[in-house]
């Protein structure tokens, strides 16, 4: 978090919820008229400080549908979740955690050897 972010968040921020992430979610304090037309003063201010090192990809869905004003309400965290919801992981590129699929330099090199139509180009 910069300066800048933390006088925001002290000066003019309203608290509004925390994501199962621990990252934090505001807004500015006192409603002021919003203006028609789109721009700056159409919506309000809202933004996250985050758990850890800033990365966006932290961001569940649902805050992040509300931080970029595709809904208005906040995220319930006790609605019903479907079977078919996986819980929510960032970015886990750079990390050990990091996928590598079969055949991958990162994951040991080796591959099934390719079989059938293939053939490699050799110059003539």
């Amino acid at each position: 978090m910069t300066l800048g972010t933390r006088l925001l968040t002290w000066l003019r921020g309203e608290y509004v919820g925390t994501d199962s992430l621990g990252n934090r979610y505001y807004r500015e304090k006192g409603r002021r008229q919003l203006m028609r037309g789109g721009g700056r003063e159409s919506r309000e201010k809202r933004w996250v400080i985050y758990a850890g090192a800033p990365e966006g990809s932290k961001v569940p869905p649902e805050w992040h549908a509300w931080l970029h004003h595709t809904v208005d309400e906040l995220p319930n965290p006790a609605r019903k979740r479907y079977p078919w919801e996986k819980e929510h992981r960032p970015n886990m590129t750079g990390t050990p955690y990091a996928y590598h699929p079969p055949g991958s330099i990162l994951r040991g090199g080796k591959r099934e050897p390719s079989y059938g139509d293939y053939e490699p180009w050799t110059p003539e």
